[in-house]
């Protein structure tokens, strides 16, 4: 009887700790913008993520109502060699300039700069992927520093 009811105990403990994902569509509501229409220019795979995750902004017609510009520029630089000349490491850098214009006028406009060192595989699909992983999680990084900019604009 006793091994039951922990389980049980457990589960209906975990299940009402009120956990909401912090940028969801209930959420969305506390932010005071959204945005009507998102020019995207730069790299392609950076501009897809960054455009899915501003998604939820574009359905509705708030106070501020935004039109942004969007330039994003990857650079993969190598930062250490070893003794016979091959990159044991590299950086990855996302630099994204974005100018945020309402009713057709300039209100703003920023930089947003993430950076990410890593160590080179012998394997080079693994280094490939792993590249891929490191820009979709800067180009999330991003995204959340741009909605926080965004929510304070006034």
């Amino acid at each position: 009887m006793k091994n039951q009811l922990f389980p049980f105990l457990i589960l209906l403990f975990l299940s009402s700790c009120g956990y909401e994902a912090l940028y969801s569509k209930k959420n969305r509501i506390n932010y005071d913008f959204s945005i009507s229409e998102i020019n995207f220019d730069g790299d392609k795979l950076i501009n897809l993520r960054i455009e899915d995750r501003l998604n939820n902004y574009t359905l509705g017609q708030k106070n501020n109502n935004f039109r942004l510009n969007i330039l994003s520029t990857l650079k993969k630089s190598t930062i250490a060699k070893n003794r016979a000349g091959d990159a044991t490491d590299f950086k990855l850098e996302i630099v994204v300039e974005i100018d945020v214009l309402k009713n057709n006028i300039l209100k703003n406009n920023f930089v947003i700069i993430e950076s990410f060192d890593y160590k080179n595989d012998s394997d080079e699909f693994e280094l490939k992927n792993y590249e891929k992983r490191v820009k979709n999680n800067l180009s999330d990084t991003i995204t959340n520093k741009l909605i926080f900019k965004l929510s304070n604009i006034k």
